[in-house]
């Protein structure tokens, strides 16, 4: 075994190969950029060297870096982790040649499936079941429009490099097909440095099931069973289980045998995934691709078969024989995994950023994360914040495991996804095992809302925080001094005060009266009148007769604040402070400026001032967590001004583009 092992990459798979490396007795080196110089993984492993400034071009995607960074510490072996540089052949190539040993599948077996076109050509020759589709040489737009007219719409569209969603997009009419091309090939650039595409006819009811094999440089090659992962947002998983529930043992069979098929036709010696979609009606298995590394739902099956994927990563690199055979391996119980992203699952999984004010995990569950209370979740990266993993005897068990885990989750800050996951795990498709990538589609067709109620009252209580704090000025941590209040209470005097509380650019006024001990709590929807006490870092309420404790994070006029099933940042003022905005500052329109729903880089600006538009007319493409967004004009008009130019990183709400409504 090595002695040294370094990390290229970060967040929680940098932490979770720190933890096998380290029970194995191995020396652990991270590397960071720039933004993440405070990380958690920094933090983790025994020597951290720094490679270069936040985008991940100039850092994380930089091999010759990163394997300068691994010489200069001194280490024995390289782990790629996912993402970043794992499927590419530069590194294990340039590991090579610099007598660093390279955890992870030997080039060839890379640069063969790196290739989605290569890799649908393997699985033909090696009698694996793929997709109709076009994968020629010829990229040009025109003629990738003529295929997918050809296959019959709707396609999907895909990069041929790289995997996790990234330049994934599905085209429904002819009216679209020229833009979805587009921002694909643009996504593809930017995460894998390759514009390549390809067209697949798009699969009706699609379940995406995948294998997981794990092969060793002595010709011995097993599976560890499947995987389902059907659940996703933006072709980008968020549930993830092993074993997949509800497939007839034949059709198992068929995706083990076709995942070894494959893998040994290219000598495969690592961990890696064969992914597939199994139409849901009659389980008619497709080929999709292989991705050569570790997979971020791993750990599921690491929970059904009890072993450490990490390690056998490395020990296969150190030349270790696989001791086992597939005849020795059972798959044991069921296991759920949970993404738990920091998106606004409320508007379209946009990506979210900020400070993480409270970070509290269940103690009883596996979670694997890389951000602490105090972390800061940039947009130079993948939003993906923890993975909540439950294991049961059986399915139901598991599930019942993972949605207490969930709920006692908190992560204040950032918006999440939790949640959402909540609300999924209880759709009665994934209840009984039957869930298709059309979930979330299907479930919420006007898309996902968080309970309004709920909404509603971490409003009210962010505004009854704020009063305890303003309440509690000689502490540092307004959750020391509640019994000044008391005191007040005691007396016989009611205390109130009024904060404008904001939110999505709506401010709302919410009045907070106290006498003895109960608050009453008003705004222009209503009151509440509940009981509140310190619990250290939360609230404890008595709300209609029935307890509940509130989490909350507070940094100066941020508020973040946990309210049953909803989780919500908020600015609160007390109201002699604060000055409202006019709806027509600047002079306007509602409805018709196009703004940033979200921090990040102007990818394009897609008109000029003095420009007729359309509603639903591209006008401005953001890029942010390397995903694009087209944003599109809300009505007709004329381009007024504009606001912000390409290659320019924009806070969210700033003006890009300003529409003079045509009527």
């Amino acid at each position: 075994m090595f002695s040294s092992l370094l990390i290229a990459n970060r967040g929680e798979i940098a932490c979770r190969i720190i933890r096998t490396a380290r029970a194995l007795g191995l020396r652990t080196i991270a590397v960071y950029s720039e933004a993440d110089r405070d990380a958690l993984h920094v933090r983790a492993a025994d020597l951290a060297l720094p490679i270069g400034p936040a985008p991940a071009r100039e850092s994380y995607l930089d091999a010759a870096k990163i394997v300068a960074a691994a010489k200069a510490a001194g280490a024995a072996a390289i782990h790629p982790g996912y993402g970043f540089l794992s499927e590419q052949p530069d590194l294990p190539e340039l590991c090579a040649a610099g007598g660093i040993a390279w955890v992870g599948p030997h080039a060839g077996a890379i640069r063969a499936m790196g290739s989605k076109i290569e890799a649908k050509r393997l699985a033909v020759a090696a009698g694996v079941p793929v997709i109709p589709g076009y994968d020629g040489a010829d990229q040009g737009d025109e003629r990738l429009a003529a295929e997918a007219l050809r296959l019959g719409l709707p396609v999907m569209i895909k990069a041929s490099a790289g995997g996790g969603g990234k330049g994934m997009r599905a085209a429904f009419d002819k009216a679209e097909l020229k833009s979805t091309l587009a921002t694909a090939r643009r996504e593809a650039e930017s995460a894998f440095g390759d514009g390549r595409l390809l067209i697949e006819k798009l699969i009706a009811r699609p379940r995406h099931v995948e294998v997981q094999v794990l092969g060793d440089r002595h010709g011995n090659l097993v599976h560890l069973f499947e995987r389902d992962c059907s659940v996703q947002r933006n072709n980008q998983k968020l549930l993830e289980e092993a074993p997949a529930p509800n497939l007839s043992a034949a059709t198992r069979a068929a995706l083990h045998a076709h995942a070894l098929s494959l893998a040994a036709a290219i000598g495969y010696d690592s961990a890696g995934t064969l992914e597939f979609i199994v139409e849901a009606e009659t389980e008619e298995v497709f080929f999709l691709e292989m991705n050569t590394r570790l997979q971020v739902e791993h750990t599921v099956t690491e929970e059904i078969t009890g072993l450490d994927l990490v390690e056998w990563q490395l020990r296969v690199a150190a030349g270790e024989a696989l001791p086992f055979r597939q005849g020795d391996l059972q798959a044991r119980g069921h296991a759920i995994q949970a993404r738990v992203t920091a998106e606004r699952a409320d508007q379209g999984f946009r990506p979210d950023a900020g400070s993480i004010l409270l970070w509290s995990p269940p103690g009883e569950l596996r979670i694997d994360s890389g951000v602490a209370t105090g972390s800061v979740v940039g947009l130079n990266y993948d939003s993906l914040l923890a993975k909540v993993v439950a294991k049961g005897a059986d399915r139901g068990e598991a599930l019942a495991r993972l949605r207490a885990g969930l709920d006692r989750l908190a992560v204040l800050g950032p918006a999440t996804t939790r949640g959402f996951l909540l609300d999924a795990l209880a759709t009665p498709a994934f209840a009984a095992g039957r869930a298709t990538t059309r979930l979330i589609a299907e479930s919420w067709p006007a898309g996902w809302a968080p309970d309004a109620a709920d909404l509603r009252l971490a409003r009210r209580l962010a505004a009854l925080a704020a009063w305890l704090g303003k309440a509690s000025r000689p502490s540092a941590s307004p959750w020391h001094s509640l019994h000044g209040f008391r005191v007040l209470a005691a007396s016989g005097r009611p205390a109130c005060g009024t904060f404008t509380v904001a939110r999505d650019g709506t401010t709302t006024l919410v009045k907070v009266q106290a006498a003895g001990e109960d608050f009453t709590l008003s705004d222009a929807e209503g009151s509440v009148t509940l009981q509140a006490a310190d619990a250290g870092g939360a609230l404890d309420l008595v709300l209609d007769g029935t307890a509940l404790r509130c989490p909350v994070g507070i940094r100066g006029s941020q508020v973040a604040i946990r309210a049953r099933t909803v989780e919500a940042l908020f600015e609160v003022s007390p109201a002699a402070e604060a000055a409202l905005a006019t709806a027509a500052a600047g002079g306007g329109h509602a409805g018709a400026d196009v703004v940033a729903p979200m921090p990040g880089l102007v990818a394009q600006i897609a008109v000029a001032v003095g420009d007729q538009v359309e509603a639903g007319q591209t006008v401005a493409v953001l890029e942010s967590m390397k995903l694009f967004t087209d944003l599109k004009a809300g009505v007709a008009g004329r381009v007024a001004a504009i606001g912000a130019e390409p290659g320019k990183t924009v806070p969210a709400g700033a003006l890009l583009v300003a529409i003079e409504p045509q009527d």
